[in-house]
């Protein structure tokens, strides 16, 4: 590569976070590539098994501790993090109704690795125009990034207790991207921690999957169960689902920081109509060719058709108690796989215990009133 100065160095750094927010990037930041302080709690991590069936987390874990093995020559890392944040989000009406389906609110609109990983290649190559023979690649949750701590060293926002990046003007709300380059370019100052004393996260976890603070169970995480585990979902885990059917926020709703959070000016995160405030019986008659076709450009769509159905199976029978919801399970058993078929039958069980208490409820209703009737005037 031709040399150059320190001084224009400098001032290609600025041209990079310059660029970065043409682009629609939030903010740029630039780290060194040493992870050498991540090894252990990586190592711990994984030791403790809390990646489940996520093997590609231990199969390449050396990979992650060595950017320059991603790719050769890489001396710096570009972090870049773009909001999210839908302004018809409507979280309380959604959680609060339980026979609406809750979807993670970064999955409601386009996916994010294809918008981030085009905005991140137009960096490079507007890097490139001014340093023909630069080499960079971009990343975005596609291969073996220690993402977070990247972001931390490179000042984007430092780590809080629930495993995700916090930025003091943003919150969470927000994507990462990263781009491996091979020129030395001035480093950024991290972020100060500042969750202080605060365990709000912990603590709000449905499924107390926050083990301990910055240390995150997968296994126990409403997010690894609804999208990366292929098994059944753990009985003990259904109820506490509620009526999440892909990934959670709960962690990010409760934390402080996130009264700062800016609503994205990103068309394609804003929520999808089909993807917002959706009667779960109407997502769980979804045939598998409507649920490909209404998931087109979603990332929702890389879970699959069987653990769409297994998950909503699980909300449904979390949901209050409906005639409409045991037709559409029972229905929905006659040609469920053996997967599906395990929560559906889960979920009758769920409704009927309920119907039981509600008819139980029912008449001891009925009893007070005829109590209080023969107390009354004949004609009160």
């Amino acid at each position: 590569m031709s040399s150059i100065s320190n001084s224009e160095l400098s001032v290609l750094a600025q041209d990079i976070k310059r660029w970065g927010k043409e682009l629609g990037f939030q903010q740029i930041g630039i780290s060194d590539i040493d992870m050498q302080r991540h090894k252990q709690p990586l190592m711990t991590w994984l030791e403790k098994k809390y990646h489940g069936d996520m093997s590609f987390m231990e199969r390449h874990a050396d990979l992650r501790l060595h950017p320059e093995q991603l790719h050769e020559g890489t001396i710096r890392i570009i972090s870049a993090r773009m909001d999210y944040l839908p302004p018809n989000a409507g979280f309380a009406r959604t959680l609060s109704n339980r026979q609406k389906a809750y979807i993670s609110r970064y999955a409601v609109g386009r996916d994010y690795h294809k918008v981030l990983r085009s905005r991140l290649k137009k960096l490079g190559d507007k890097i490139a125009e001014k340093v023909p023979d630069v080499s960079f690649r971009p990343f975005v949750d596609s291969a073996p990034v220690l993402e977070h701590a990247a972001a931390e060293k490179s000042g984007v926002g430092w780590t809080g207790k629930h495993s995700l990046t916090l930025h003091p003007e943003a919150g969470s709300w927000f994507f990462l991207g990263e781009l491996f380059i091979n020129l030395p370019l001035p480093t950024d100052i991290p972020i100060k921690e500042q969750c202080g004393s605060c365990t709000a996260c912990l603590t709000v976890c449905p499924t107390n999957a926050i083990v301990e603070p910055y240390v995150v169970d997968g296994r126990r995480c409403i997010s690894y169960l609804t999208i990366e585990s292929n098994e059944a979902i753990p009985v003990e885990f259904r109820k506490p689902m509620g009526n999440r059917i892909y990934g959670c926020d709960d962690c990010q709703l409760i934390c402080p920081w996130n009264r700062f959070a800016k609503l994205t000016n990103e068309d394609d995160f804003n929520g999808r109509i089909n993807m917002l405030n959706t009667d779960l019986i109407e997502l769980f008659s979804w045939s598998e060719t409507q649920f490909l076709q209404n998931t087109q450009g979603s990332a929702i769509r890389r879970i699959g058709y069987e653990k769409w159905q297994r998950n909503i199976a699980v909300a449904l029978g979390n949901a209050e108690h409906s005639k409409a919801i045991i037709d559409v399970l029972k229905s929905a058993l006659r040609k469920a796989t053996p997967l599906v078929a395990e929560h559906i039958e889960w979920a009758l069980q769920e409704q009927s215990n309920k119907a039981t208490i509600e008819s139980e409820d029912n008449r001891k209703h009925d009893r007070l009133l005829r109590s209080i009737n023969k107390g009354l005037p004949r004609d009160a």
